[in-house]
């Protein structure tokens, strides 16, 4: 448009140039001019607006980027079932989240490391003088759901932990290439050195968490234990309240692998062979060739695939003849996870071993289907594989159980059970904290019928 203004504008100064005779061309000439004239006055408008657009847009480039105000009109609103959960909403106040898809903030943020901490919410100082001398190790082997691990990872993180993340090897490229992106912000997270094509109920379950071990064991943070997670776990615990409970007189240099001697209904695990068909699944060898013995005449126990293990038991596994004999032994059993930390830890020679343990360790709130009228009234969300994908009314029992971490849960089929229990966990976790608090982590803020916001009120609200 500016264009059209520009070359009326050079137009009329050449028609005051021209020598019109007669009155009749000078009143036609007259109006053209006023015609002309207002043209440029359109030109020198759009001039100025040009000029106001550019400044702002080169000023907003030159300027740092500032914490993300709430979205309240682009984000899922909290459950009106998370009332139970949050304080003040049977009150009436309303709770704002300050972030609604991280997924897409980190595809497409340009962001400095810096702005991305501080606008994902990230805490970046230890809460407590107890939780900075007792730094904790993490495992978390993850495949997909970005948007899940970036808030599990944001609840779990303290500056003075360690984190080893392991992508699956079959993962997207894009996925992996955000995960990075998210982990060289923090000095103290790094991806696997080497990644595995994780099969469910395979070996390279088992190896992608010693992938890691091998890692952390090279860390110069002298974390006391190590914990393993997957993608669809959540925190239950604080992190300082994980610090006190791996603290306690039962578990102070004690290792937490929760299992039996291996029970008649599982010895089919480990008495035939397997092969895993790489990416897909595990099947019998053959016609189920019989395996031999376990060496050391080992007794074979079976638990969970999850741990709390201290720094000397991961050198023990990564170091001991015992160790790498069952390794090697497992390499052809079904989901040799869940019998060979409990079986290791269940024999003398092995640091921090609890000989005579059974299924003590409260690790993983699980409600599995087969458990349902014993263990819990049911799954309010919906079984997968006889899991639950846990919906906003089981969070109650979730609550109760205070479990290290919950399993399992997905932003997909019921995203609100996850955008509570995450609200109460930050919560809970500045609430304990011994430090001020920084702007940047609370998670939401809140208002009453009055229309007043502020920051969370300091409670944990159950």
């Amino acid at each position: 448009m500016c264009r059209v203004f520009l070359k009326y504008y050079r137009l009329a100064s050449s028609t005051r140039s021209i020598n019109c005779g007669g009155a009749g061309r000078l009143q036609r000439n007259s109006a053209i001019m006023r015609q002309l004239e207002g043209t440029k006055c359109s030109f020198l408008l759009c001039l100025g607006i040009s000029i106001i657009i550019f400044s702002f847009i080169y000023l907003r480039t030159r300027m740092p980027i500032q914490l993300k105000p709430p979205l309240p009109s682009s984000c899922r609103p909290f459950s009106t079932e998370c009332k139970d959960f949050l304080p003040g909403m049977e009150k009436g106040v309303t709770w704002h989240r300050r972030d609604c898809k991280v997924e897409s903030y980190i595809l497409e943020s340009h962001l400095q490391c810096s702005d991305l901490i501080t606008n994902l919410h990230f805490i970046t100082r230890p809460l407590s003088r107890v939780e900075e001398v007792y730094p904790l190790a993490f495992i978390l082997t993850i495949h997909k759901e970005l948007e899940v691990f970036v808030r599990l990872l944001r609840a779990i993180y303290m500056p003075q932990n360690v984190y080893c993340i392991h992508i699956d090897a079959k993962a997207a490229k894009e996925y992996r290439a955000a995960i990075q992106k998210l982990v060289s912000c923090f000095p103290n997270t790094f991806l696997s050195s080497h990644s595995e094509i994780v099969t469910y109920a395979g070996f390279s379950r088992l190896q992608a968490d010693l992938n890691c071990m091998k890692d952390l064991a090279k860390s110069k943070i002298a974390w006391k234990k190590v914990v393993n997670l997957c993608g669809q776990d959540f925190p239950v615990m604080t992190n300082l309240e994980l610090v006190q409970y791996m603290q306690s007189q039962q578990w102070r240099d004690k290792n937490m692998t929760p299992g039996v001697k291996q029970p008649m209904s599982m010895r089919y695990r480990t008495q035939r062979q397997y092969k895993e068909i790489v990416g897909s699944h595990v099947a019998l060898k053959g016609l189920g060739l019989k395996k031999r013995p376990p060496p050391h005449n080992l007794q074979i126990y079976f638990g969970t695939a999850y741990y709390a293990l201290t720094r000397p038991f991961v050198d023990f596994v990564l170091k001991s003849p015992i160790a790498q004999d069952l390794l090697e032994w497992s390499k052809d059993t079904f989901s040799p996870d869940e019998h060979y930390w409990v079986t290791l830890n269940h024999i003398k020679e092995a640091p921090g071993s609890r000989i005579d343990g059974g299924w003590e360790g409260n690790i993983r709130a699980i409600k599995w289907q087969d458990q349902e009228g014993t263990v819990h009234s049911g799954c309010k969300g919906r079984y997968i594989r006889r899991i639950c994908i846990y919906g906003v009314e089981d969070l109650p029992w979730i609550i109760d159980r205070n479990s290290m971490f919950a399993n399992k849960f997905e932003s997909n089929i019921f995203p609100e059970a996850l955008d509570c229990l995450e609200q109460w966990q930050r919560n809970k976790v500045l609430s304990q904290a011994t430090v001020p608090i920084e702007p940047s982590w609370p998670l939401a803020t809140q208002s009453n019928s009055s229309n007043s916001s502020s920051y969370f009120n300091i409670s944990a609200g159950a």
